[in-house]
């Protein structure tokens, strides 16, 4: 592999994605190029806090809707065996057995209802999990690409926004710095201007004040992106001036 293909590496480094040769041949690279060492060091710092925002926290109310459910279900009396003797008597012992195997089959009619509950909150958790992952890789890859340009601006509410652009990938990010949070039923809305005319590009769902959002769609068209306050469902087209409105860099 040559110097010049070594030096487009430092993203897939950063992010674990070489194979042990190449990982091994850019490392001794890497003790012999300070550029592409501060730029490993610049972009494992951003995958980092990019881990960070899309880690999932259990709800508080999970413990609690669980021992709840726990707490409703009928607990199995002791089994008692069946005499050996015919009879009336024996019926009569029977008949608490016939009870038991009702009340355990009840119990588990019930206990795979919460089974089934359980297992459908860890898939659901699962996929938000999933998805936040796929967008944070998706993200990383834009902002470590090697034909990644960025410009920065200033927002109406005192704000900082830099956008990050990447041909290659036909894909923008968003990073802000000191972003108040939004009015109460209100939310950020992230806008493509396509020639003119606004396409959305997503909402950004955070209250962080610092925060990278990948901006969804691909740039396309697109000769720059703008910021609007909006319904917290997100609107259709702007209904507000923008607080900042960028132009992509060349």
């Amino acid at each position: 592999m040559t110097t010049p293909e070594l030096h487009t590496l430092t993203g897939a480094y950063a992010l674990h994605a070489l194979d042990p040769a190449e990982r091994a041949e850019f490392e001794r690279h890497l003790r012999a190029c300070p550029a592409c060492a501060q730029e490993v060091a610049e972009l494992s710092a951003t995958a980092g806090r990019l881990g960070l925002a899309v880690s999932l926290t259990p709800p508080d109310a999970l413990k609690e809707r669980v021992m709840r459910a726990v707490t409703t279900e009928r607990q199995l009396p002791p089994a008692v065996p069946a005499a050996s003797r015919t009879g009336s008597g024996a019926g009569r012992r029977r008949a608490p057995a016939r009870w038991a195997l009702a009340a355990c089959l009840a119990a588990a009619a019930g206990l795979g209802g919460v089974a089934v509950w359980q297992h459908e909150e860890v898939q659901d958790a699962r996929a938000q999990a999933q998805a936040a992952q796929d967008q944070a890789r998706e993200l990383a890859a834009v902002l470590s690409a090697p034909d990644a340009r960025t410009t920065s601006g200033k927002l109406s509410d005192g704000a900082s926004g830099t956008v990050v652009v990447s041909r290659s990938q036909d894909r923008a990010a968003f990073i802000a710095s000191g972003l108040p949070k939004p009015p109460a039923g209100k939310a950020y809305q992230l806008w493509f201007d396509d020639g003119g005319t606004m396409r959305s590009a997503g909402l950004i769902t955070s209250s962080a004040a610092t925060q990278s959002v990948l901006l969804h769609g691909h740039i396309g068209r697109a000769s720059g992106m703008g910021i609007t306050v909006e319904p917290a469902g997100g609107s259709a087209s702007p209904t507000t001036n923008p607080l900042a409105l960028m132009d992509f860099p060349a």
